[in-house]
């Protein structure tokens, strides 16, 4: 889903003069930007804010001083200061909860900037100008830093409100000289420009894209920080160690390995220590592998390899380290009644036939098929001598010679006699006397 206004700034509300709304959404919790205000009906009579969240394009967020007192509300679009000019933004949040938010962002509470009116017509015309220009400056500038041979990536392009200047976001792995890749685009544009450095996941959430799962991307939908992911949170999970596997569209460790971690962290403080071996009287039994979420543990007397794998509850492997400890050894790994994996509920109730029914090989065709009347066998020297017969000194004679008359033999060496042309008799020339 999308909002109704933009996908990068999110849901806002344009008044005109006459106080009546001209856009609004009343879907405020569509994008990633919004905050769920719970405290909005206590202090909703209160006309004077003094701090506000104000959002732009994308992630970026930042709070503002309501010097003048303004009546303002979630999705009010505003003019605020900036350096130079002044920036049009949209109200995220207001109340007690701003300083909460203050808080979690880490934003030193120094003084803030100020909030200067609510946007005009004129404003907002400007400011919708400036965004539909964003795209292709970006293309232009990307072509720009190719001319220059600059190893970076130029990701978004984000204009001020009153069109003054552009911020350009770009990502590099090595350290870029790009002094007069700004003198090229201030020429250009006739604009102020500021490049801003951003790592490989800002930029995934603010191009988005398709999930390995199917779905939208969480740092483009939903998610507005970052937090660090590591391969302890793989191992917690018992997931395999590949990269490819693990990594996301931006080519980092996926953020949704942080999500179930604390699930299997709390599932693993049943489990017995794996380190524990179990002694029966076929000898130790070693740990091999586990399924967490199934409470499940699996156990081979060989050390080294998993073979004759035996699978054990979690509470029959704790009774068995119990008995080991008042020194009796099982007589079997299992519990009398065996200890079955429950199997999947699936059943070929549409009737698919068996994946290897391609895999039987084909039937031969009989060779003893009735020919047509009008063609003949061919001559095979295996069948002819297969059925060729014996003279009297041993030589094998062919049975379709001995069928044809008896004439005179062919002479060893002798060919057979080339077919002769006709000659050609002219016939002779009609004359007028006849």
């Amino acid at each position: 889903m999308g909002c109704c206004n933009s996908q990068t700034r999110g849901c806002f509300n344009i008044e005109s003069e006459e106080t009546n709304t001209i856009n609004s959404c009343q879907a405020k919790s569509i994008n990633k930007l919004n905050v769920h205000d719970w405290l909005e009906e206590l202090h909703a009579a209160n006309t004077s804010l003094e701090l506000v969240e104000v959002r732009f394009k994308n992630t970026r967020k930042a709070f503002y001083n309501n010097v003048n007192g303004l009546h303002l509300e979630q999705g009010d679009v505003i003019a605020v200061e900036a350096s130079p000019g002044h920036d049009i933004g949209v109200v995220s949040l207001t109340g007690p909860l701003v300083k909460e938010q203050i808080k979690k962002s880490g934003v030193r509470e120094t003084e803030f900037k100020k909030i200067y009116r609510k946007a005009k017509p004129l404003d907002i015309e400007k400011w919708e100008s400036a965004v539909a220009l964003e795209n292709k400056t970006m293309l232009r500038s990307r072509v720009l830093a190719r001319e220059l041979g600059l190893n970076m990536k130029i990701g978004d392009v984000e204009y001020q409100g009153d069109r003054t200047k552009a911020v350009f976001y770009y990502i590099a792995d090595e350290r870029v000289d790009f002094r007069q890749l700004i003198k090229n685009l201030a020429d250009e544009f006739k604009i102020r420009i500021e490049m801003r450095q951003i790592g490989a996941r800002q930029e995934a959430g603010r191009i988005g894209g398709i999930g390995s799962c199917g779905r939208e991307l969480c740092c483009s939908g939903w998610m507005s920080t970052f937090s660090s992911v590591s391969t302890t949170a793989a191992r917690d999970q018992e997931m395999s160690l590949n990269p490819q596997k693990l990594a996301g569209q931006c080519g980092k460790l996926k953020c949704c390995l942080n999500f179930e971690v604390d699930v299997y962290k709390d599932a693993k403080k049943a489990f017995p220590n794996t380190r524990i071996i179990l002694d029966t009287e076929d000898g130790p039994a070693y740990f091999h592998k586990s399924d967490i979420l199934q409470g499940m543990m699996w156990y081979s007397f060989d050390k080294n390899y998993a073979v004759n794998l035996t699978p054990l509850s979690v509470d029959r492997v704790k009774e068995i380290i119990e008995l080991n400890k008042n020194g009796k050894k099982v007589t079997h790994l299992a519990d009398k009644v065996a200890e079955v994996i429950p199997a999947l509920d699936f059943d070929n109730i549409v009737g698919q036939d068996s994946l290897t029914r391609f895999d039987k090989p084909k039937k031969q065709k009989s060779r003893n098929k009735k020919r047509p009347f009008n063609k003949k066998r061919r001559p095979n020297s295996n069948n002819n001598q297969a059925r060729s017969k014996t003279n009297s000194e041993g030589a094998p004679v062919n049975q379709k010679q001995n069928s044809k008359s008896q004439g005179s033999p062919k002479q060893e060496g002798q060919k057979k006699p080339k077919f002769k042309k006709k000659p050609f008799k002219r016939k002779p020339k009609s004359t007028d006397k006849e």
